[in-house]
């Protein structure tokens, strides 16, 4: 396992200097982004810039999110301690490491397996454990631990699954990229078992979130 330096330590506090000066404020959240070791997640070939605020291709086509997204969705959330969080695109698991280190009871589920075996591992290692990482299709969701507090997807859908409806309990909050090619950053609030209030929040760039055939 790389190690985890000084040096890298300095730059997450710039990091995190910077999603300041971007708006984020959320305690929780900041001190998430500066206690992660964000390089540990990240190929090799890109460790010496895994505190840019960049996205960086992870394999299987598909990125860890630049920080300011990981921030400001995590930040949507308006999560607290012991809440149960479902994860659609556990991705290099960055984003799941946050949502453990806020205190989230967290299932997060990833359709690429290669991802996938890398998170199984790399997480616990780094000392994060989720309750749960599924092999599987996000569109389903996880519908065995339903109804949850929060969910967040960390890939574009072109519209909103409804089984992530079903599943987001009354009074919950999901965060989703919506859209095809850009996506309009979305909150949704379920409000009883039929309603749903809806929050835009601005334009984001994911890769989009893939949906099985069979």
């Amino acid at each position: 396992m790389k190690q985890d330096t000084t040096k890298h330590q300095g730059k997450r506090r710039q990091l995190v200097l910077v999603l300041e000066q971007k708006g984020i404020t959320q305690a929780a959240v900041l001190n998430a982004i500066g206690d992660i070791p964000r390089h540990l997640f990240l190929d090799s070939s890109f460790v010496d810039h895994a505190y840019q605020d960049k996205a960086f291709p992870i394999g299987a086509e598909q990125t860890i999110s630049q920080p300011y997204t990981v921030a400001f969705q995590s930040e949507q959330l308006h999560l607290k301690p012991g809440m149960k969080v479902l994860e659609i695109g556990t991705g290099s698991g960055y984003q799941t490491a946050v949502l453990c280190h806020i205190g989230a009871e967290v299932y997060s589920i990833e359709r690429q397996h290669e991802l996938f075996r890398t998170s199984l591992k790399r997480l616990p290692a780094l000392g994060y454990k989720p309750k749960k990482l599924i092999f599987g299709d996000g569109y389903k969701g996880y519908p065995e631990q339903a109804p949850y507090d929060r969910i967040i997807v960390t890939a574009g859908a072109p519209s909103v699954p409804e089984a992530l409806l079903a599943q987001l309990a009354v009074g919950g909050r999901m965060v989703i990229p919506v859209g095809e090619a850009n996506q309009k950053m979305t909150v949704i609030t379920r409000t009883s078992d039929n309603d749903f209030q809806k929050l835009e929040l601005g334009d984001f760039r994911f890769v989009p979130l893939l949906q099985d055939k069979n």
